[in-house]
């Protein structure tokens, strides 16, 4: 696989009417980057089942996305991620899978769930898909399909090992070495656009505008992992800033494995 680019899908109505918050994005956002990569989108959605569908349409649109999906894979009637995948990225339909009835079955039979029909159909689940079985909370598994789109519940006790059971499994850390300089311009960023659009491949730019009641300021901070890409596009900032004669102060440099 070319460079993935991951992307969390939280689904929960509670979320957005704020009757829960949400702790999926910033735990999948530090775990990756512990890891050597990182997230390149999140998105928080209702239990709408058309939504859902074209959600995951739109992120499997990505040839190297890789998506992990927190909520709506349960029984209950608000549940719609299971067939919701199984439309997005397989045929439509839900197949029973062994494996998985086996261990929610045995599941059940500890914890004396009335009904146990319906949590049974947390077994139904696209076709090919695998499971994933870290859930040191009730046992109950999640799963994943294509080796790129992990299922988890929506509870964080339960989705986050599986995470980390994902993520152990088909991403390995690495080690890259970002190097990263800072400076603040005491002008608007519109000052500097025309530096910020020529830049060395491979450097990543941000540009954050202040304004506070003595003036704008802009800080500028360039990253990449070659330090003389890095050093080049820093200094074509201070270069402009000193012919512009426009006051800046540099930055900490930073230079951290991820």
């Amino acid at each position: 696989m070319i460079e993935p680019k991951f992307f969390a899908l939280i689904i929960g109505t509670e979320i957005l009417n704020r009757r829960r918050s949400d702790r999926h994005f910033d735990f999948l956002s530090r775990e990756l980057l512990d890891r050597g990569y990182k997230l390149s989108g999140s998105f928080i959605i209702e239990d709408d089942p058309a939504l859902i569908v074209q959600t995951l349409k739109f992120l499997a649109s990505w040839p190297n996305a890789v998506v992990f999906t927190f909520g709506g894979i349960g029984s209950t009637p608000d549940d719609h991620t299971r067939k919701a995948a199984a439309i997005a990225l397989r045929d439509g339909r839900l197949i029973e899978l062994p494996e998985a009835r086996r261990i929610i079955g045995e599941r059940l039979k500890k914890m004396e769930v009335p009904n146990p029909q319906y949590p049974l159909k947390m077994a139904e689940l696209p076709r090919g898909a695998k499971l994933l079985t870290n859930n040191p909370v009730n046992g109950m598994p999640g799963f994943y399909l294509d080796d790129r789109y992990f299922f988890t519940p929506g509870f964080p006790e339960m989705a986050h090992p599986m995470v980390r059971e994902a993520l152990d499994r088909f991403f390995p850390p690495r080690q890259k070495k970002l190097h990263r300089k800072t400076l603040t311009a005491l002008c608007r960023e519109s000052a500097l656009i025309d530096v910020m659009e020529d830049l060395p491949e491979g450097v990543e730019l941000s540009s954050l505008p202040k304004l506070y009641s003595d003036g704008p300021r802009v800080v500028i901070s360039v990253s990449g992992e070659d330090p003389r890409s890095v050093e080049e596009a820093f200094r074509r900032f201070v270069d402009a800033l000193e012919e512009r004669r426009i006051p800046y102060s540099p930055g900490e440099e930073d230079s951290t494995r991820t």
